[in-house]
């Protein structure tokens, strides 16, 4: 289905090659004027980038860049979804986003929200090109799989039991609290709203902690899960940080 906001920004579609031979696919969102940077952002679980360009268009309309691009098996992406295929994905969209005319290879900030906060912590702390990233923005994302899914099943009253056992069925290996703190000292923003019920609160106090500095806990309070930037003063708050970091100010 089309979306009718999107035509509000200038785009173009981008296809790239994973290493495992998949063709993934991905919009570039170009603002009016010269780019003030690039952002490569990273979605949530279902769905594609048709919906999920709601979350960053106002980036664009602001004068940058913004690289957003389907998993495997997600919209136009070719395969299936997997947990070492999504971070697959992920890695080759930074390697990708550094080749595109136009981005300005010093410029770059990485943006993830709930499942892809999750996976950019652990592709920006294992990229051989984390070098070019200037900052990490994590939005409502959980602090480990396994966590995520014993909170999940036990919320069910007949499962609660069996909550232990069955996380231990998920591979935690790329679970963002074993990785965050490698981060730095790449500037990292944690944001999360105190009314998530998807996500609670308490993942990314978890994460903020164990951050390394340079780090910052931005709190949406009564908002839901990647409700922040529905916020005018995060928006704000949010253009500032990237106006320092990438030199704008």
């Amino acid at each position: 289905m089309a979306n009718p906001h999107l035509q509000r920004v200038a785009h173009e579609d981008i296809f790239f090659a994973t290493p495992d031979g998949l063709r993934l696919h991905g919009w570039l969102l170009r603002p009016a004027g010269i780019p003030r940077g690039t952002l490569l952002f990273l979605h949530g679980n279902a769905e594609n980038i048709s919906t999920h360009v709601n979350s960053v268009l106002w980036l664009a309309l602001e004068g940058y860049q913004v690289f957003l691009f389907d998993y495997r098996g997600y919209g136009k992406s070719e395969g299936r979804p997997t947990l070492d295929g999504v971070h697959v994905d992920a890695m080759a969209a930074l390697d990708t986003v550094l080749t595109l005319p136009g981005v300005e290879k010093d410029r770059i900030v990485v943006l993830g929200q709930s499942l892809g906060g999750a996976v950019s912590v652990y592709t920006v702390a294992n990229s051989p090109r984390r070098d070019r990233v200037k900052a990490l923005i994590i939005d409502s994302s959980f602090d480990g799989y396994r966590n995520i899914a014993r909170e999940k099943i036990a919320s069910l009253i007949f499962t609660w039991p069996l909550s232990y056992p069955a996380a231990l069925l998920f591979d935690d290996r790329y679970s963002p609290l074993r990785w965050i703190d490698r981060i730095g000292p790449i500037p990292v923003i944690v944001l999360h709203g105190t009314a998530d019920r998807v996500v609670p609160f308490s993942h990314g106090e978890r994460l903020y902690r164990q951050a390394k500095e340079p780090k910052g806990f931005w709190v949406a309070r009564g908002r839901g899960h990647v409700e922040a930037f529905a916020e005018e003063s995060l928006r704000k708050q949010l253009l500032l940080f990237l106006s320092d970091v990438l030199g704008n100010g």
